[in-house]
């Protein structure tokens, strides 16, 4: 892509408030594009987004605060869509179970509707690693059915996402202007920026381990993820809907450097507090917690030529670097190492 198509782009980001959402607002200005950034606030920073939008030419972007559960404000144009908005973690979907599903499949109706309308434009739906439930095999290919439970209290989450997963393929045949739909099936990403009460597993240990307190793990340890920092995500989704052709398969973005939670706990003990005692309590599983996390990202290497460069250790020590200082004060998003770009 040419410095002038680049600097002529126009990006509608939802969800741009969020932790994923404000790094990617972040990379597509960095590189010229223009950006409309929507949000509800619901999950998501409004003074985070202010505060990115600020450092960039107030031309360059136009921020809406909108619900997409709700029809689009009318004469939006862009050439290519972003669908991050959604509540990613149990602690603020299970707030509001409806509404995080509609979130997921109004939501995506009213994007992919003004896609179709703009000419099939280039549509990327986040979705998530969520949909192969507890999986029946490891690593997680994307032609791997999911084993998931419809009456779980996680189920608002993921089969919301599998249902935009679903629209996104039959928009993608419409005729004759089906859309350029992509799906990222998104596996734990964490690094600066995230939230200390968002509820995702590194954020809570760091900040109990911060806090001199114990690091709650739930169930006996076991289980497992994989953890793919920020700015490795943010690559493979501007890879993805960047791709000049239609991608009519889920694609995974995340990390298959596996671990599992008792020693992902250890790891942040000692980086928080070397040569102290780890402190761990634990508790009882939660109803529908998956054991294994890890992607098979062939598709991702083969088709977008993308793969995470960020290890586990200078990630987390940037997270963790990351907290200690928003304890103290808070700061801004951080710009993050452009790492394989």
């Amino acid at each position: 892509m040419s410095a002038e198509r680049r600097t002529s782009e126009i990006v509608l980001v939802t969800g741009a408030a969020g932790f994923i959402g404000l790094h990617l607002t972040r990379a597509l200005l960095d590189r010229g594009s223009r950006v409309i950034a929507i949000d509800n606030y619901r999950t998501g920073s409004r003074a985070a987004l202010a505060g990115l939008v600020a450092g960039y030419p107030s031309t360059q972007s136009l921020v809406i605060e909108h619900d997409i559960i709700e029809p689009l404000p009318g004469g939006v144009i862009c050439d290519k869509i972003v669908n991050l908005a959604c509540p990613a973690s149990p602690k603020h979907y299970g707030l509001d179970p409806l509404d995080t599903l509609w979130a997921s499949v109004l939501g995506s109706v009213h994007l992919l509707d003004l896609a179709r309308d703009l000419g099939g434009i280039p549509l990327l739906q986040a979705s998530t690693s969520e949909v192969y439930g507890d999986p029946i095999l490891s690593p997680q290919s994307e032609d791997l059915p999911g084993l998931v439970d419809t009456m779980n209290e996680r189920a608002c989450y993921f089969e919301g996402k599998r249902t935009a997963e679903v629209l996104c393929d039959l928009y993608r045949q419409l005729r004759p202007h089906g859309v350029s739909t992509r799906i990222a099936r998104i596996f734990n990403s964490y690094g600066p920026g995230m939230l200390p009460d968002d509820g995702r597993v590194v954020s809570s240990f760091i900040c109990q381990a911060l806090a001199g307190q114990p690091m709650t793990i739930y169930g006996d340890g076991s289980q497992t993820r994989s953890l793919c920092h920020v700015s490795d995500t943010v690559r493979g989704l501007l890879a993805l809907v960047d791709h000049q052709d239609t991608i009519d398969y889920p694609v995974n973005i995340g990390n298959p450097d596996e671990i599992t939670i008792k020693d992902l706990a250890l790891e942040i003990s000692a980086l928080v507090a070397p040569g102290r005692e780890p402190l761990i309590q634990y508790g009882p599983l939660p109803n529908g917690e998956p054991t294994r996390r890890c992607p098979d990202i062939a598709r991702a290497v083969s088709v977008l030529g993308w793969k995470p460069t960020i290890l586990r250790a200078e990630g987390l020590a940037q997270t963790v670097e990351w907290f200690r200082a928003l304890s103290s004060e808070p700061i801004p998003l951080p710009v993050l190492s452009s790492a394989g770009e």
